[in-house]
């Protein structure tokens, strides 16, 4: 069984991301377990991320990301959203500005997050 969340903000509608159990099932687990969440969102690049309330260690933790790849950052406890380069980027992909726990991707297209302004609110429910 996948395993989908919905992803919503005023912006952007709602976005489907399917988990991956097998890449890091620790993380899965916890924030499967925490949902629905509720945050405000920030950006940085084309980047999105929001507090949420989990605490995970890294799990096969990686800086270099791909484009609609999300991830949970364990130094911040937060949920990331990758949609392009960010300030530390090298060339056009994305790359974490500290190691991430990638635990799923976002189905369609993931540009759609650049609509998202920091301080909005976006929830993600299961799907």
């Amino acid at each position: 069984m996948v395993r989908r969340v919905k992803i919503s903000t005023e912006s952007t509608g709602e976005v489907i991301a399917e988990l991956s159990e097998e890449l890091n099932p620790k993380t899965v687990t916890a924030i499967w377990n925490a949902l629905p969440i509720e945050s405000s969102a920030n950006r940085w690049g084309d980047e999105v991320y929001f507090d949420i309330p989990v605490k995970v260690e890294a799990e096969n933790a990686q800086q270099e990301v791909e484009i609609g790849d999300i991830a949970y950052w364990p130094a911040g406890n937060g949920f990331c959203i990758f949609f392009g380069p960010t300030p530390v980027s090298k060339g056009d992909k994305p790359r974490a500005y500290s190691p991430v726990n990638v635990f799923g991707k976002v189905v369609g297209d993931p540009s759609i997050f650049r609509r998202v302004k920091s301080g909005e609110k976006i929830e993600v429910l299961r799907a």
